[in-house]
């Protein structure tokens, strides 16, 4: 019979850790006597982050004293005291391996559901002062259970855990927790996983997605990993001619691109893609190149490259004033998922200044559409453009052939230097439909209001893509000191290693071997990142790799795609380039 042994509690307290302060719920001591065991939470217990931990689905969480056993031998330690692991209830018996998703027990007054594995996450190796305890707790197939309180009640300790409902599909905690972290999935089981009612909704939406990414591998058999994006046209940086300089407006030029060795077919790029420059010349004689990324203009199949500057920095400015025909300038492939989707559905574009470019690209891609008879019947396309004054509205000319090639095409232009801004009426006067896809680019608040109007409009917020240049928001769970500045390099003794350079910030540091990982370097120069478990199992951190190659510490429980990596347990192999 399986037994609670230990009830432990404790409320969100702010802790250091790495110069940060985080506010965690994962420090948790045993209680004498019976505590009431309700919805959200056992008395006098809470959660930092409720966005991972607590809730209706993760309301209690579960360790087992085999568990620890195993990571008193593992770690050498014989200081592990109940409630070490975060968990609610230290109990004797209910191992992952025979605990399912579904099984009901009653303890005390209360009964339970098995809801999901422990989302692996960092507090726990900071609680035990092991950090890479959250990938061992999944390669060992020790992760621990949420449990949902089906009926409130009092528990406490010495309480026998009674079965009284088996779960269906059978699958384990341990199944399930391989099923969505460890690779070689088996695509069996991944179909049972959604016949579980009572697998947690996040969970449940993880698995749609993959069993979706392997409709089309073999009918059976072991799923192989995910390719969650595509492989580069071709590896780090390549030379590409300089064509043609040609002025769009009077802020923004175009500058064009062809293999070094003269015409010839280039890799073709998605609608909506951007390529890194690294330029070097006459930017600073002491400092390192400067990375920068520009949409494509152009075409895709184009026989050249077309990216489209604004003037508004140093590299820019650079680009705007000595860039000429004839130059040579290094480029990594196209890249980047703001793409049109390859359906027949609506499609809004909607652009504001120099974010014209991406959906330019769209709009030359959907005229192709339209002239090779793609879809037996044409896409209404709306296209919404913002600029200063007419004199600033790049691609006016071009737009507008394009859009004339098109039968269901709509056009609105707003000039903001009389007053003219697209309004919620505006839109909505429009008439867009709701299944229509969407693709903003444009400054980040404009991005934000206009895809709350599109939302508003009954737009499903998954058709709504925007394309950001800058850092994209940062992921950092239970940080609470948030350093609003700008990216810098690290304080104290510059490193000696290899340069490494995030291309998003616009910033190149040399690597030091006193970071752990790329992560860390990111986050000591204040670089925003997104990240979870920092050891590996999550893929929060994945990013696109533009140049270099990097070796890992501890290995990832299972590779990202070709041509990502994971800076939380990445370290360079030389000269590094990041979509950071």
């Amino acid at each position: 019979m399986a037994t609670l042994r230990s009830l432990n509690v404790g409320l969100p307290k702010d802790v250091s850790w790495h110069d940060r302060t985080v506010y965690t719920g994962v420090f948790k001591a045993p209680v004498d006597g019976p505590r009431m065991v309700r919805r959200l939470n056992v008395d006098g217990d809470g959660q930092g982050d409720l966005g991972g931990h607590g809730g209706e689905q993760r309301a209690v969480l579960v360790y087992q004293l085999d568990s620890y056993a195993h990571w008193r031998r593992h770690f050498g330690r014989d200081d592990l005291t109940y409630g070490m692991f975060g968990e609610n209830f230290t109990v004797d018996g209910l191992p992952d391996d025979e605990v399912c998703i579904g099984d009901r027990y009653r303890i005390g007054e209360a009964e339970f559901e098995v809801t999901q594995p422990r989302v692996t996450c960092y507090r726990v190796g900071l609680r035990m002062g092991e950090p890479e305890l959250p990938s061992l707790l999944v390669a060992h197939h020790r992760p621990g259970f949420y449990l949902r309180v089906i009926k409130e009640g009092r528990v406490e300790a010495g309480d026998e855990i009674v079965r009284t409902r088996i779960g269906p599909e059978a699958l384990s905690v341990a199944d399930i927790d391989a099923l969505l972290y460890l690779p070689d999935r088996d695509r069996s089981k991944l179909r049972r996983s959604l016949d579980i009612p009572a697998l947690s909704p996040g969970w449940q939406q993880s698995f749609r997605e993959l069993v979706d990414q392997y409709s089309a591998a073999p009918a059976a058999g072991l799923a192989p990993a995910p390719t969650l994006a595509p492989t580069a046209a071709w590896p780090g940086f390549r030379p590409l001619k300089v064509t043609a300089v040609v002025p769009e407006s009077s802020t923004i030029l175009s500058v064009c691109l062809q293999p070094e060795d003269g015409p010839g077919e280039l890799p073709a790029a998605q609608p909506g893609q951007y390529l890194t420059l690294r330029i070097a010349a006459g930017l600073s004689p002491d400092g390192p190149p400067a990375v920068r990324s520009y949409s494509l203009s152009s075409a895709p199949g184009a026989a050249e490259y077309r990216i489209s500057v604004k003037r508004d920095g140093l590299v820019s400015s650079y680009i705007h004033d000595h860039v000429a025909a004839g130059m040579t300038i290094e480029a990594a492939a196209p890249r980047g998922d703001f793409v049109l989707t390859d359906d027949a559905s609506p499609v809004v574009l909607v652009s504001a200044g120099v974010g014209v470019t991406p959906v330019l690209a769209m709009l030359h891609a959907l005229t192709t559409e339209q002239t090779s008879g793609m879809y037996s019947r044409p896409r209404p396309v709306w296209w919404i453009h913002v600029a200063r004054d007419e004199a600033q509205q790049a691609f006016a000319g071009e737009a507008s052939e394009l859009l004339a090639a098109l039968p269901l095409a709509h056009q609105r232009v707003f000039y903001t230097a009389t007053g003219k801004r697209p309004t919620a009426a505006e839109f909505a006067e429009l008439g867009l439909p709701a299944d229509a896809s969407a693709y903003i680019c444009g400054p980040a608040g404009f991005m934000d209001e206009v895809q709350e109007t599109l939302a508003g409009l009954g737009i499903a917020r998954e058709r709504i893509h925007t394309e950001l240049f800058g850092a994209l928001a940062a992921i950092t769970p239970g940080i609470t000191d948030h350093r609003a500045v700008p990216p810098h390099p690290p304080e104290g003794e510059p490193g000696s290693g290899p340069l490494i350079t995030f291309a998003r910030s616009g910033l190149s540091v040399p690597w030091s071997d006193q970071q752990a990982s790329l992560l860390d370097l990111a986050d000591a120069c204040d670089v925003p990142t997104r990240w979870s478990c920092r050891t590996g199992v999550c893929h929060t951190c994945v990013t696109p790799l533009i140049s270099g190659e990097v070796t890992y510490q501890p290995e990832p429980l299972e590779p990202p795609a070709a041509g990502q990596i994971l800076p939380c347990c990445a370290r360079p192999d030389g000269e590094v380039v990041l979509d950071l």
